[in-house]
């Protein structure tokens, strides 16, 4: 049975203060749970299902009586059966680039949706990219609602807040190149891109910043193929960013 600390404490990691306070985040659902505990330690599991706490080994194991104590710390409307708080790093993973120079790296600018961000997550797993820098704004990676949106690829990249001008500007002094994506750009399925370096995808109404824009040496569009006069203006951010990692990934397995 949860206590009445318990349900305040893990309600708190709503909150970005609180999750960065008590350095720690909320999970929900097996297969995230699981996955996330390959790589984070789990302070509490929380089921209202006894066989369920066998899932991963975890710091106190907390069996509830009802699904309706788990709805008082869920963030979801229909609660999953299983909920962990897992510790979060003391530290974030710092950027070396030596190790990257040869490899693809996401950049994110200032990305606000949690969904949106999650699903970048995820299409970083399935694409085997290891890093995401992403600009000091950009939403929490460790939002409950970002978390969810992973399913579980959090466990599998690293995600690094960072001064994001400052960063790219350091990559061009080790020869990286930087791609950004645009409305306006150069046709990506026309480009001969390198197998390697850093692509800055941009805020969902705003899209790459000024700032960032000025140091991309590649700007990257996705062409519209649609013939209809009334026309979507622009892709979800992180539709487009699956779509150009894959672009990236099958120039990658062509050059081999």
């Amino acid at each position: 049975m949860l206590s009445k600390s318990q349900i305040k404490l893990i309600s708190s990691l709503r909150q970005k203060k609180f999750r960065d306070k008590l350095n720690l985040f909320v999970a929900e659902g097996e297969k995230i749970i699981f996955d996330l505990a390959k790589t984070f330690r789990c302070k509490y599991l929380i089921s209202s299902q006894e066989s369920l706490l066998s899932l991963v080994a975890a710091d106190q194991y907390i069996k509830v009586n009802s699904d309706d104590e788990l709805k008082q710390i869920s963030s979801l409307s229909t609660p999953h059966k299983i909920i962990a708080v897992f510790e979060k790093p003391v530290s974030l993973p710092n950027i070396d680039f030596l190790a990257i120079k040869n490899k693809l790296v996401l950049a994110v600018d200032s990305v606000q949706d949690t969904g949106n961000f999650g699903t970048i997550i995820r299409v970083a797993d399935w694409y085997g990219i290891d890093n995401i820098v992403c600009s000091n704004n950009t939403v929490d990676v460790f939002n409950p609602k970002t978390v969810q949106a992973t399913m579980g690829a959090l466990a599998n990249v690293n995600i690094t807040y960072t001064d994001l001008f400052d960063f790219l500007v350091r990559a061009q002094t080790h020869d990286i190149p930087i791609y950004g994506t645009f409305l306006y750009g150069n046709n990506i399925y026309r480009e001969s891109l390198e197998t390697r370096g850093i692509v800055v995808v941009g805020n969902e109404g705003n899209g790459i910043s000024d700032e960032i824009a000025n140091i991309v040496t590649n700007r990257l569009t996705i062409p519209n193929f649609s013939n209809r006069s009334h026309k979507s203006e622009s892709l979800n951010v992180a539709i487009a960013t699956a779509i150009v990692c894959s672009e990236f990934c099958r120039y990658n397995q062509m050059s081999l």
